[in-house]
């Protein structure tokens, strides 16, 4: 049994999908390609808020997705966690105040103890009373991605998180997710257009273009070919 994520989903339209990934435990992989290549349509369909037509989706031997069984897991049931480009964060509610919230199933005394341990993790201690708008970009993502770890996922999504920050921000945050990963050894997928980033924190990248996989590989092996770097151009 694969602990990692299986996925396979096919459709014709309203956006075309013909898209199969393996993801094992402690790997990252990078879906890459040019906007509306389908990309995030793949992250909403793990995270269970856009349903293909056809396919399955599998993570740590637990079925989140099998349209020929009829298995379709509500997003609140899939241990996914999601970090969104925009972030997501709740403007009326502190950083302490988002993470808690994805602890709501939780005894209060555990929540604020656990959403304060999870603002170290991040690197945000002292910063847990400030609202989304005293906080910069960068701190804002991590504010996400602390939320998403509240979760305690068996997956990590990412999308576009290196679209909107400087590049000081994108060094700290390639070292925040090895450090994540050296003590949570899940399944990651990043979302990105920007391939340099990408390849610094994937361990393989997956081109796509207009809704398919068309080649998964190394970076050195992908980057080195100039089909693939022809693909991901014309996507």
């Amino acid at each position: 049994m694969h602990d990692g994520l299986t996925l396979r989903l096919m459709q014709d339209g309203p956006i075309p999908l013909d898209v199969q990934l393996t993801v094992a435990r402690n790997q990252t992989l990078a879906l890459v390609g040019a906007s509306g290549a389908g990309k995030t349509t793949v992250l909403r369909a793990i995270a269970g808020l856009y349903k293909p037509d056809t396919g399955h989706i599998t993570v740590g031997g637990e079925s989140w997705l099998d349209t020929a069984l009829g298995v379709n897991l509500a997003p609140q049931h899939r241990r996914v966690g999601f970090v969104f480009q925009s972030y997501g964060l709740f403007p009326h509610l502190t950083a302490v105040g988002n993470i808690r919230e994805a602890m709501r199933d939780q005894p209060a005394a555990e929540r604020a103890a656990r959403a304060g341990a999870l603002l170290d993790r991040v690197h945000l201690d002292g910063l847990g009373n400030r609202f989304p708008d005293q906080l910069s970009g960068g701190q804002q993502q991590r504010v996400a991605l602390a939320r998403a770890l509240a979760r305690e996922p068996k997956l990590l999504l990412l999308d576009e998180p290196f679209s909107a920050v400087d590049q000081p921000t994108r060094r700290a945050l390639h070292a925040l997710l090895a450090e994540i990963r050296a003590v949570s050894p899940m399944p990651v997928i990043i979302v990105s257009h920007d391939v340099e980033n990408a390849a610094r924190s994937a361990d393989r990248l997956c081109l796509i273009s207009a809704g398919r996989s068309i080649e998964t590989g190394s970076a050195k092996t992908l980057l080195g070919d100039p089909a693939s770097l022809l693909a991901l151009w014309t996507a």
